[in-house]
């Protein structure tokens, strides 16, 4: 597939606005391209891996078509008690799930690979992090479902919305729950010449100087 010289060379592989927002925090130019993968493809396995298998599935997919680019892919779930919980489909099962997490831990996990074809490089890995949630009242749960912030949530909450005030301490990386490592993913372009000192390439949207500024 035909590419603009003038094009980002880098592509992040999800539709998440979550994900956008925070590569744009962080100072990169990119183009969103959807995988167009069947997740119910995704062999079952345990947590940890099946969201790394399915963030390199939707990178692979990606880069097939964009060979030169460099494809971030990403997938987020929320466990507690070792199950999955998933986006609530209905105000009782938002409720459901808000109750299951009140006054408790639980573990946000994201699979995250990067890799570009042209260059055969690839890598993937899983970052978890703790989130403690504050008790919950009955009204502040009805609240919270009343802005309908939890229907598109994985876990039903939004730790960067208002769901921030459920949120009582994390352990670990915060971008980790919001939908993406921010951290890891540009300590890997960093490593790998991609960004840093006198890169001169497109992924970097601010420069001061010969410093890029993320």
């Amino acid at each position: 597939m035909e590419n603009s010289s003038n094009d980002p060379i880098l592509i992040l592989a999800s539709r998440s606005p979550r994900r956008r927002y925070l590569l744009k925090q962080a100072g990169l130019s990119f183009s969103v391209i959807p995988s167009s993968i069947d997740e119910t493809s995704v062999p079952v396995s345990p947590p940890e891996t099946y969201v790394k298998v399915l963030s390199e599935a939707k990178a692979d997919n990606v880069a097939t078509k964009f060979p030169e680019k460099w494809v971030v892919g990403a997938d987020t779930i929320v466990l507690k008690d070792s199950a999955i919980l998933g986006k609530p489909g209905s105000k009782a099962e938002a409720r459901t799930m808000l109750k299951q997490l009140s006054g408790q831990t639980h573990m946000v996990l994201t699979g995250y690979a990067i890799c570009c074809k042209a260059k055969n490089r690839k890598f993937s890995e899983t970052i978890k992090t703790e989130v403690l949630f504050k008790s919950l009242t009955d009204k502040e749960i009805e609240w919270y479902i009343h802005t309908k912030e939890p229907f598109d949530k994985a876990g039903a909450y939004a730790i960067q919305g208002l769901g921030t005030f459920l949120v009582k301490s994390i352990n670990g990386s915060y971008t980790n729950v919001v939908g993406l490592p921010v951290c890891e993913v540009i300590e890997f372009f960093i490593k790998e010449g991609v960004l840093g000192l006198n890169v001169s390439n497109n992924i970097n949207q601010q420069k001061i100087g010969n410093f890029v500024t993320f």
